[in-house]
């Protein structure tokens, strides 16, 4: 390298040129040493070099053609079903589009094991592309004879265009080059065989595995493809696997290969072959089934919604099949048996009539579920009696270790429980749930006194439910299946004699919106723990990490203030919280966790329909208290929708914009005696009329306001407000901030469209 500059510009640049040159001949023989090593029959074949073995020449269709492709892999778990179907349904649309190839009406399925995209009438070609690329201002690009520069030359050939074809524009205020870029449409097979792998490639999954040296990872071992342009396969390679013609049949059948034809007769295929591709399809015969199933033993099905829609995605073919289990485990807690049947097995349990709720609190009634349960196979009804016997077999053994839970845990009151739950570790600087339910013993006490308990039985109740809140985590029951956790509680609080409305509380603590008042309190009183000391042991959510679901707790915050209209102080909440932790909680992270829950509140105002600037108003300045920061949204979009208020608007914001704009004092007070004009002073007696007391709601400070936009309207139009008296003009700005103030603590009205 020259580096004390001896070798001249023109010198260097013929230098560089050579090493370029000399580094594609080299590349290129590597190329061909390589081809004559790994593919010895490619000339025997006619294909003359390695790049037309990766890039296969297509026929270019004449007319437009469907367009269909298939992702084929092992079954897929139901979340991921769904997340598939919804990526290539927002996805596959802009997908065609930046590729620019028209098309008809998209359809995409998926079963656990396929994803689908049909597209029809694509486009046979790329429309042409002309496009105008900027080159250098005019002045580099021709010299004062008006010859074209090195400039100019240079940016005619990376455009690929001739230097005579350049043309001059007014540009971003100033003259340029400009060259008219012209690009052929490609042909739609040549556009899809390079761009189907970057599509499979951006589907990402919660969690993904590998399983070959390609190093691909996807929700389940990608196993074929099909793409097909009509007739004309789309042979593209992504993780190992090349695209063809040929799908599988059912897992049942032992997934048999079969080929098909067109991209047009691919529905009709797959039809043939006993799969229902369409998901709502299945749904349907799968509610339908199992309802049928369920009558025919003179019950009727409990429909979960939840299950009916995994169910849906964890077969392409469904066939509903009724079971029993022995009458002596309906003696098992009601919950214990639907849970199990769920969770476990992803059964629907058979209920015998309506008379009694499914979410009946107590097992010391008659539950009202009988011996069956119905599932629902992959495949057809051949062998139905062997897949019913296994069923069968397996929930009886379900049953038969619940139940000897609940004997072993039913030998002692759920308050013995209590103690245990020092073993179990909330998190390591917060020390174990039994801490916590220390903790929240002395935080409910507070809170129900901010929520208005004042009832001795319902404060007994509630430090009695927040007592024996968590003791079911460390019973045998909720050790073996989770999701029962409070409403095992439940259960056995009834078993062990408690009263009814603190076993309610405690089955109710985990719901997004308790029912009862005690199970309200209890609720708030776990999350409002759990935010703030998981937030101060630096365990805040992150991008989409939240393993303590404190977005869930945040949510279960706002929401039962909201339903049950309780008028609770956030601030105050999370200080009394605070200072019950075993770690110190800054007053940074304390506005990091009203903000964080100030979010979750934004989120659910704007998806009850409320537009975004008026939440932004009141949240300005109300977030601490959700249920009045409710409210008062409410009555600020009524107002915003008001007729008058292109009217009432302008003239309050000119108050408070004059005074942001003079830098005026909040604690300038309005002397009657300085008071000069005759509308300043009729304003001023307006004011002292309309307002006798700081408004406490957006109806009374928007009622004074409309009251005084006559005497605004004249003030402004007859009174210099920046005098230059220096203290009339102070006199004046504290008039109108008088009234700018009327919605201080209500909502910050400067964040309203047109302010």
């Amino acid at each position: 390298l020259d580096t004390r500059g001896a070798i001249g510009v023109t010198e260097r640049q013929a230098f560089f040129r050579k090493m370029r040159g000399l580094a594609r001949r080299v590349a290129e023989t590597y190329l061909e040493q390589r081809q004559r090593l790994e593919y010895p029959l490619l000339g025997e074949l006619g294909i003359g070099n390695r790049e037309s073995v990766d890039t296969p020449q297509l026929p270019t269709p004449n007319s437009q053609l469907p367009f269909l492709l298939e992702i084929g892999v092992e079954e897929m778990p139901h979340g991921d079903v769904e997340a598939i179907l919804a990526q290539l349904r927002k996805r596959i649309p802009l997908w065609l589009q930046e590729l620019r190839l028209e098309h008809g009406s998209v359809r995409i399925h998926a079963t656990p094991r396929r994803a689908t995209v049909y597209v029809e009438n694509l486009a046979p070609k790329q429309p042409d592309l002309e496009e105008l690329a900027k080159g250098p201002p005019t002045s580099r690009a021709f010299d004062a004879e008006g010859n074209p520069t090195k400039a100019a030359v240079g940016f005619a050939r990376g455009k690929g265009v001739e230097v005579k074809s350049l043309e001059k524009r007014e540009l971003d205020g100033g003259e340029y080059v400009v060259a008219i870029v012209k690009q052929a449409g490609k042909a739609s097979g040549e556009v899809l065989l390079e761009a189907l792998p970057n599509l499979i490639a951006e589907i990402h999954f919660t969690k993904s595995m590998k399983w070959n040296d390609s190093g691909v990872a996807f929700s389940r071992p990608i196993r074929w493809f099909v793409a097909l342009l009509g007739e004309i396969v789309i042979p593209f390679e992504y993780a190992g696997v090349i695209a063809g013609n040929t799908t599988r049949g059912l897992r049942p059948y032992a997934s048999p290969e079969i080929e098909v034809s067109s991209a047009d007769a691919y529905f009709e295929t797959i039809e043939k072959a006993g799969i229902v591709l369409d998901e709502e399809k299945r749904k349907a015969m799968v509610m339908e089934q199992v309802k049928e199933a369920a009558a025919s033993v003179g019950g009727e099905a409990m429909i979960d919604d939840d299950l009916l829609l995994e169910v849906t995605h964890l077969v392409e073919r469904p066939t509903a099949f009724i079971g029993n289990f022995p009458a002596e485990y309906l003696e098992l807690p009601r919950d214990v048996l639907i849970k199990t049947m769920q969770k476990h097995q992803r059964y629907f349990a058979v209920e015998g009539s309506k008379t009694q709720v499914a979410s009946e609190p107590s097992n010391l009634q008659p539950s009202n579920l009988l011996p069956y349960f119905v599932g629902v196979r992959n495949g057809d009804s051949e062998h139905l009696d062997t897949v019913k016997q296994g069923n069968e077999h397996v929930i009886n053994a379900r049953f038969a270790d619940a139940n000897f839970f609940v004997r072993e845990d039913v030998k002692q009151p759920l308050e013995a429980f209590r103690p245990d739950l020092s073993g179990l570790t909330l998190q390591t600087e917060l020390g174990s749930m039994l801490d916590k339910s220390d903790r929240m013993l002395k935080l409910g006490a507070e809170l129900g006194a901010m929520l208005g308990l004042k009832d001795v039985e319902q404060i007994k109740h509630l430090g009695r439910s927040v007592y024996l809140a968590k003791a079911d985590l460390v019973t045998q029951m909720v050790t073996e299946m989770t999701s029962l956790q409070g409403i095992i509680g439940r259960e056995y609080a009834l078993r062990s004699g408690e009263d009814a409305e603190v076993a309610t509380a405690i089955g109710e603590q985990y719901q997004t919106v308790p029912q009862s008042e005690i199970g309200v309190g209890l609720a708030l009183t776990d999350r409002i723990d759990s935010l703030v000391g998981l937030f101060a042991a630096g365990l805040a959510p992150t991008g989409t990490k939240d393993p303590f679901a404190l977005r869930r707790a945040a949510i279960g915050v706002v929401q039962p203030l909201l339903e049950h209209d309780l008028d609770l102080d956030l601030r105050t909440a999370v200080d009394l919280a605070a200072m019950l932790q075993p770690i110190g909680v800054s007053d940074e992270i304390k506005t990091q966790i009203l903000e964080f829950i100030s979010g979750r509140l934004h989120v659910v105002l704007r998806e009850q329909g409320y537009a975004h600037d008026v939440v932004d108003a009141v949240l300005a300045e109300q977030a601490q208290t959700p249920a009045r920061a409710a409210g008062a949204v409410s009555q600020l979009s009524a107002w915003v929708a008001r007729d008058d208020w292109e009217t009432i608007f302008p003239a309050y914001s000119r108050c408070v914009r004059i005074g942001r704009s003079a830098e005026a004092e909040p604690g300038w007070k309005v002397d009657p005696k300085k008071l000069v004009e005759e509308a300043e002073k009729e304003l001023y007696a307006e004011l002292q009329k309309t307002i006798s007391e700081q408004p406490s709601s957006i109806d009374e400070a928007l009622n004074a306001v409309t009251k005084l936009v006559p005497a605004i309207s004249r003030f402004f139009d007859n009174v210099l407000v920046m005098a230059e008296d220096k203290a009339v003009k102070e006199n004046r700005l504290a008039l109108v901030g008088k009234i700018a103030s009327l919605t201080d603590g209500l909502a910050n009205m400067s964040h309203l469209e047109g302010f």
